[in-house]
């Protein structure tokens, strides 16, 4: 008889998650439309203004996001599942968060500047020196030559200080983000997913594709998969952290579309 059971049963540490996950709100609405309002798009369920958890109105600045945002609660079954929506979580973020506090959020991604992945590089191997050359110097060759900003690099994790013109340069180019709470929160997803406001920076700018940055951010990640391998677990964390990259990047890219 025990043969017969599901798998997730018969193992009691597979039993215990599926007890202990929380359960998921049942799908309430046929459908998710946008509204435009004045300035904002405004997500709309069954003809209702949707909410933030912090009782905002769900309304985003892009109309293309907004439609992103309306397409995947389209696309939730019989349960809501938060784990599938990125546009919504990061249109969340930016209402509750982000647009009551430019001036910390703006600060937060400039610090990157100091301590940014592309400054810390390996002594060894050959093969990792080559593959961190190839993706990194054309990114600091870019900054070097339209905003005139020069960094300090460094073998291993041993921190080193950057001149403070180059962190300010970098700073001016994060306040143009602060115009719009939405592409300010999406440079912010960017920077924290790539360990690098440079990175992110180019990205937005559309300097690098979503592809080429994503690929510079996971140039140490993609070397030791090569060399080690990869598990199941791990491929779904990354491919989670790349939606979440991907909506940053539509979100952190429309100030450049202006």
């Amino acid at each position: 008889m025990a043969d017969t059971l599901d798998p997730k049963e018969q193992d009691p540490v597979k039993r215990a998650q599926v007890h202990s996950a929380p359960q998921l709100p049942k799908r309430f609405y046929k459908e998710a439309t946008v509204g435009e309002g004045t300035g904002s798009y405004h997500l709309l369920l069954d003809g209702r203004m949707a909410r933030t958890p912090g009782k905002n109105a769900l309304a985003i600045s892009n109309e293309a996001f907004a439609r992103g945002l309306a397409a995947e609660w389209n696309l939730q079954k019989e349960h809501i599942n938060p784990a599938t929506m990125p546009f919504t979580r990061l249109a969340n973020s930016t209402i509750d968060g982000v647009a009551t506090a430019l001036d910390p959020v703006a600060e937060e991604i400039s610090n990157f500047a100091k301590t940014d992945l592309l400054f810390y590089r390996a002594a060894r191997p050959d093969t990792l020196v080559a593959l961190q050359q190839q993706h990194w110097d054309p990114l600091l060759d870019y900054f070097e030559n339209q905003h005139q900003t020069r960094f300090q690099l460094a073998e291993g994790l041993m921190y080193v200080e950057q001149p403070s013109e180059s962190v300010s340069r970098v700073t001016k180019l994060i306040e143009i983000y602060k115009s719009d709470p939405l592409c300010l929160a999406g440079l912010q997803v960017m920077t924290s997913l790539a360990g690098s406001v440079l990175v992110a920076l180019a990205a937005a700018k559309g300097v690098l594709s979503a592809d080429a940055a994503w690929q510079a951010a996971h140039v140490d990640e993609d070397w030791n998969i090569s060399e080690w391998g990869t598990d199941e677990e791990a491929e779904a964390r990354r491919a989670y952290r790349r939606r979440e990259f991907d909506v940053a990047h539509m979100a952190a890219s429309f100030l450049s579309d202006e």
